[in-house]
């Protein structure tokens, strides 16, 4: 299999490449540069028609697209540790925390980056105004994840999980962008440091 992949400070690869170290996965991978506009090149439009990054390649050519697609395809092959939960309730726990980070925080933050920041400034289509009125909505789904984690020591409980990759890889891109990610947020900072400290967040 090949791995496609984007450096930092793509939120999306990042996900994979942390789930792939938390599994001790050795992924075989491929270099797409966002800057250079690799993703829209004819060749890798074969392989992915939405143009974004990562993508899985199998040996057979299958492609699987999508992040959590990709961990969980990673997980069905590599089952320990369980990322994606065990039990019924452990897996529809961290489903739903999982859809939270996508549904609360991620489109606030993609709005602000897409509208609002210098590097996506050539992009059609940009609302400065719309942007910037996506910062309340971080800041209030910041505040949402930071009462969420008063009693717990991860997002989904007292293991580290998918959930936790996609909270922080989320909360990393934000604070590239210029969002205030911390301020007054003790939960949310104490689990911040909890999960970079480990190994894989280096990934």
């Amino acid at each position: 299999m090949l791995f496609y992949d984007s450096p930092n400070p793509a939120p999306n690869p990042r996900r994979v490449r942390i789930f792939a170290a938390e599994k001790g996965i050795e992924l075989p991978s491929r270099e797409v540069s966002i800057p250079q506009r690799e993703q829209k090149a004819p060749d890798y439009l074969a392989k992915n028609p939405r143009g974004q990054t990562p993508i899985l390649e199998l040996d057979d050519g299958t492609v699987i697209a999508e992040s959590v697609a990709i961990m969980r395809y990673l997980e069905a092959l590599h089952p320990e540790p369980p990322l994606f939960g065990s039990t019924p309730l452990e897996i529809a726990q961290i489903e739903m925390w999982c859809r939270r980070v996508e549904m609360i925080l991620m489109p606030p933050v993609a709005a602000v980056w897409v509208h609002t920041h210098a590097f996506t400034a050539a992009l059609p289509g940009r609302n400065t105004e719309w942007g910037e009125a996506n910062r309340p909505r971080v800041a209030e789904a910041l505040e949402f994840f930071d009462s969420s984690l008063a009693q717990t020591e991860y997002l989904a409980g007292a293991s580290f999980t998918a959930a936790d990759i996609l909270l922080l890889t989320t909360v990393d891109f934000a604070k590239f962008i210029g969002l205030e990610t911390s301020d007054g947020l003790e939960n949310l900072s104490a689990w911040h440091r909890r999960v970079s400290a480990r190994e894989s967040a280096k990934a």
